[in-house]
C-alpha cells in the first residue's frame, strides 16, 4: 500500500470539500498531525490543529509511561475556536474507533464544534465503536496480530511499515 498514493487521493477530496465551506484540520498525535500539517501546506491553510488522545485513552493504565512520553513531546494545539467550527479530524489508521473516541473528548474539552468529520489513510475495519470515516484512503486487510505505522522521511514523505503486535 502506497501511502503517498493515499495521500494524494485525500488532498484532492479536500480540495472538492474546500468549495462547501470553510473548515478546519486537526491531526491526532503523531501519525495523523503529520498529515494534517501537510494538508494545511498543500492546501494553502493558514494553521491546523493537533490533538493528543494520551489522557482520554480507556488504555491508559496499561500504557503508562508511554502515554505519558507521547504527551510530552505533542501536546493538544488548536489554534482555531472550537465552539461553531467545522472540523476535520485526521488519524492515519482507524481500526477500533478507541483511539477516535479518545478523539473526539480531546476535542470537546476545548469547545463544542458545529461538525467533525473524519479523514484516515487507512481503515482497517474491525470496530469496537460505532466510528466512520467520512474520507478514507483505502480499506485494507491485515492480519490482527500486526500493526500499521505511517512513517515519514526527512523529505516529508510518507510510507507505511507492518509490524508484529506486542
Amino acid at each position: 500500500m502506497n501511502a503517498e498514493l493515499l495521500y494524494g487521493k485525500l488532498l484532492e477530496e479536500l480540495h472538492k470539500r474546500l468549495q462547501q465551506g470553510p473548515f478546519e484540520l486537526a491531526g491526532l498525535a503523531m501519525g495523523g498531525a503529520w498529515i494534517a500539517e501537510r494538508l494545511a501546506k498543500d492546501l494553502g491553510l493558514p494553521h491546523y490543529g493537533v490533538i493528543n488522545v494520551a489522557f482520554h485513552r480507556d488504555d491508559y493504565a496499561e500504557k503508562g509511561m508511554t502515554a505519558l512520553r507521547t504527551a510530552s513531546t505533542m501536546t493538544t494545539h488548536l489554534p482555531f475556536d472550537v465552539n461553531g467550527a467545522n472540523i476535520i479530524l485526521i488519524d492515519d489508521v482507524l481500526f477500533t474507533g478507541r483511539t477516535v473516541r479518545a478523539a473526539l473528548n480531546e476535542l470537546f474539552d476545548f469547545g463544542r464544534p458545529a461538525q467533525v468529520e473524519l479523514m484516515v489513510l487507512a481503515d482497517r475495519g474491525n470496530r469496537e465503536l460505532p466510528v466512520c470515516a467520512s474520507f478514507v484512503g483505502e480499506k485494507i486487510h491485515i492480519p490482527e496480530k500486526q500493526i500499521l505505522v505511517l512513517e515519514k522521511d526527512v523529505t516529508g514523505k510518507f510510507s507505511f511499515q507492518l509490524e508484529e503486535r506486542e
